[in-house]
């Protein structure tokens, strides 16, 4: 889905499959246990991966205060994921019924922790030169000093606006846009195996290891859990 905006807060679920959302401010991905807030008047794109089942629930402006102000991704609990599934499944039967969904909807977002696979990108010349040359092949095991020679800037400069711009260690930044990538392939049925050398782990504990950290569950358990929503 192209670039939009929305007058009102969106939440946007993927049931099954995986969901990627991006503003001027990053990307974020959101597989199957979580969801995407995007509040009012925000520029974004959507990306869809996998056998994808999205679900879209509009949040009126009077009842986005609580929630966060910017672009978030939060964990999904059961309550959640049956709240969503309710609101776009079903006919509103009862008068006031989705309004009352909704607002168990936002109680749990504000109790849920922000689980954000969330990927920065710079304003700086130098730093933006730096993540694209990653984006372009997430796989390259380039120093920061050895991409520092490519774009014409030191090794602590690049540090510097690592942190300040982005709020994150290179290797930090580096690796979150690998699990990005991860999920994907994982998304659409690669290996474990496959999807560590694609991009860019020197075995699969490595990757193991670095996903689970991040996504909070195994890329095996991930997959399993794919196979069991699109069922």
């Amino acid at each position: 889905m192209d670039a939009h905006s929305h007058g009102a807060g969106q939440l946007v679920y993927a049931a099954a499959g995986a969901l990627a959302t991006t503003t001027e401010r990053g990307t974020w991905v959101a597989p199957a246990n979580r969801v995407t807030w995007t509040p009012p008047g925000f520029q974004h794109a959507h990306r869809f991966y996998g056998e994808t089942d999205v679900r879209l629930v509009v949040i009126p402006v009077d009842l986005c205060g609580e929630l966060a102000e910017q672009p978030s991704v939060f964990a999904v609990s059961p309550l959640l994921r049956e709240v969503l599934l309710a609101l776009t499944d079903r006919p509103e039967t009862r008068p006031g019924a989705h309004d009352r969904l909704r607002a168990v909807a936002i109680d749990e977002l504000v109790e849920a922790r922000e689980q954000s696979l969330h990927l920065p990108e710079p304003g700086d010349d130098r730093l933006r030169a730096v993540t694209d040359r990653l984006h372009a092949d997430p796989s390259h095991n380039a120093t920061l000093v050895e991409l520092g020679r490519a774009v014409g800037a030191s090794e602590r400069t690049l540090s510097r606006l690592f942190h300040t711009e982005l709020g994150m260690s290179f290797h930090r930044w580096r690796t979150i846009l690998r699990i990005h990538h991860g999920l994907i392939h994982l998304t659409n049925g690669r290996s474990v195996t496959e999807t560590a050398t694609a991009c860019g782990w020197s075995n699969p504990t490595s990757f193991i290891e670095a996903f689970t950290e991040v996504v909070g569950q195994t890329p095996g358990r991930y997959q399993a859990d794919l196979r069991n929503e699109i069922r």
